[in-house]
This record gives C-alpha cells, structure tokens and sequence, in this order.
C-alpha cells in the first residue's frame, strides 16, 4: 500500500510516516520543511514539498495520483492566529485534497479533526460524535469543523472514496509542537511555576500520539466502514491535568510546582493579553480558550471507534508519558537547550 502524508515534517504526521516505513509501507511525504524532508527521504519516504494553502484541485490530483489511500495530518493547530490562515490551511486545503482524492477515486481519506468542535466552556462528559458546540471558541474549532462539513458534502459525489474523520483530544508525544512544548515554555517562563485554575483538578482525555496512528491504520485497512464517519480517539484513560503534568514533569527530572488561582482571575488575564496581541499580532502566553481547557473536565465516548474500528489504545498513559518524556530529554541535549 502507497499512502500520502500530509503535514509530514512534524507531530502526527511525522510518527505516522516513523510508523509506515517501520510496517514496509509505501509513503509519500508531504510538508513545507525541505530540511526535515530532506531527513525523511533519508529514511525512506518519497518527499514531495507542497504548500497545501495554495495548492489547486489539479495540484492535488498529482500530487495522490500513484497512492492508495491519504493521511491528511496537516492543520494550523493553534488556540491564537490569523483568521485567514486558519481558513487557508485548515478549511480551503482540506477541501480541495478531498476533493482530489474523490476525483483520483482514492480508496480511502482519512482526516484528523479535532474535540475543539464540542468545547463551550462547561464541563462535559462522554462526549459523542454527534455533539457540537453552538458557539465555536476559536478560529481553529470553527475552520476544522467547516472542513468536516465539506468532506461530508463529497460522499454521495465521490463513491469509490470512502472518507473516515478522526478527532483525538489532546495530542501528545514525540515531534510535538503544540500541547507540551506550550506547557513547557509557561513554566520556564514563569521560573518553574505552572499556574492552574482550580489547581488543575479537572478531569480530561488525552491522547499519546501513536495511538492517533493505530486508529488511521485502522480506519485505512478496515472494510466497510460508511463514508463520513466520525470517530472520537483518545486514550480512554481520562485523569486530573494536574496529575498528567505531574507525571510528565517527573519523568524530565524538572522542577516545577503547580499554583492554584481562581479561573476569572486567569480568564480576565487571558482577556487582557488577548487585547494586547491583536495589536502586537504575537500570540499571547495565555488565551481564554487555553484557560478554560485547563479547568472545564471534558471526556469523550469511544465506544463508536472500539465497536466499528476495532480500536483500542496500544500505549497506556504511563507509557506514553514515559515515551515522551524521554524524548523530550533527547532532544533537549542534542539542541543544548538547557546546556
């Protein structure tokens, strides 16, 4: 099987394409990092640099043309940006790589969205598939869902394309760039302190990220699934913030201490750098959507992806972390960020 990875130069896609090659599996590469490219045809991978924001329909069509199925990883995952880019990356390119693979009659789609869409600001539990918030916190949440929307206007179109959307809560693990390394860099910002509203007690799922690549694998190689659906991918271990940071704090050896404050202190907070980044135009440390993940305890039901997929975690928490952790430590020698 050749398989498309977008978004291959870092987080998800990069340990999906760490995954394929290791299972003797065909890839092509896709991403706008030639140097990190350069690394994965090294491994293995034929790497084809592409910038998915202005690729056309045709472009795309080449681009999947010899593949067997797509692995579309590639997002701006952020909880601050350009509402334009957010469109451009997350909406606009999904669209027309969907779009393409129907027109190639590409087997399968599979499309890694994301829980923000169920996110309001309350605690919420067992979330289903079918749940969504009618407000959207972010320009993120709004554009993912709006390409899940395009996908599914596609199925009756394209029928020899089975379409499959993933969202996993939480994504962590090697080649991040996203959840740790922003925890990481408020606690050395602020001298080893991670200030948390309610003293991180809420609970919530997340997700080590080669877990997110057992549930793609799953989605590619299982027969009939109905184009369109949509499959909520966690850990299934869910467990207070507090007690994840704890432990992923243990295992760097890092000092650290949590502080408790109260979550309108920190929302108002969030509100006034807010303010001031929509003139500096740099993302703030804090956001109100950052602030209100980190206290409302949200959980999501699985039982679709278990019964349908077949899926279950690989890794436990205490693995991933440790996995993680490890990697972290790795990384920060070879870049002598400590030193």
């Amino acid at each position: 099987m050749k398989i498309l990875v977008t978004g291959a130069t870092s987080g998800l896609g990069r340990n999906a394409v760490d995954y394929l090659l290791s299972q003797g599996e065909e890839v092509v590469a896709t991403g706008r990092d030639p140097q990190a490219g350069a690394l994965l045809a090294q491994m293995g991978a034929e790497f084809r640099r592409a910038e998915l924001a202005t690729l056309t329909v045709e472009e795309a069509v080449e681009l999947m043309s010899d593949c067997d199925a797509v692995w579309h990883c590639a997002a701006k995952s952020s909880p601050w940006g350009d509402p334009d880019e957010f469109e451009r990356i997350n909406l606009t390119a999904t669209s027309r790589l969907a779009q393409a693979a129907g027109i190639g009659s590409i087997r399968r789609f599979v499309h890694i969205s994301t829980p923000a869409v169920y996110f309001n600001f309350s605690h919420q539990q067992q979330i289903t598939e079918d749940q969504r918030s009618q407000h959207f916190a972010n320009d993120y949440a709004r554009t993912k869902f709006l390409a899940e929307a395009c996908i599914s206007q596609l199925i009756h179109r394209y029928p020899d394309t089975t379409y499959i959307i993933l969202r996993p809560r939480g994504l962590f693990g090697p080649h991040d760039r996203v959840l740790l390394p922003r925890l990481l860099s408020q606690v050395k910002a602020s001298k080893g302190v991670m200030a948390l509203p309610a003293g991180g007690r809420n609970v919530l799922d997340i997700t080590y990220v080669m877990n997110v690549v057992h549930a793609m694998s799953l989605a590619t190689q299982c027969e009939g699934l109905q184009s369109g659906a949509i499959y909520n991918i966690t850990n299934q271990q869910p467990q207070p913030l507090a007690k994840i940071l704890g432990q992923l704090f243990d295992e760097m050896q890092f000092d650290y201490r949590i502080k408790s404050l109260p979550y309108p202190l920190l929302y108002g907070v969030a509100a006034i750098l807010e303010g001031i980044a929509r003139f500096t135009r740099k993302e703030p440390l804090l956001t109100r959507y950052t602030i209100g993940a980190s206290y409302y305890s949200m959980t999501l039901d699985n039982s679709k992806a278990r019964e349908e997929l077949g899926y279950s975690p690989i890794y436990s928490m205490e693995e991933g972390i440790h996995l993680t952790a490890s990697w972290l430590k790795q990384t920060d020698q070879q870049t002598g960020s400590h030193g």
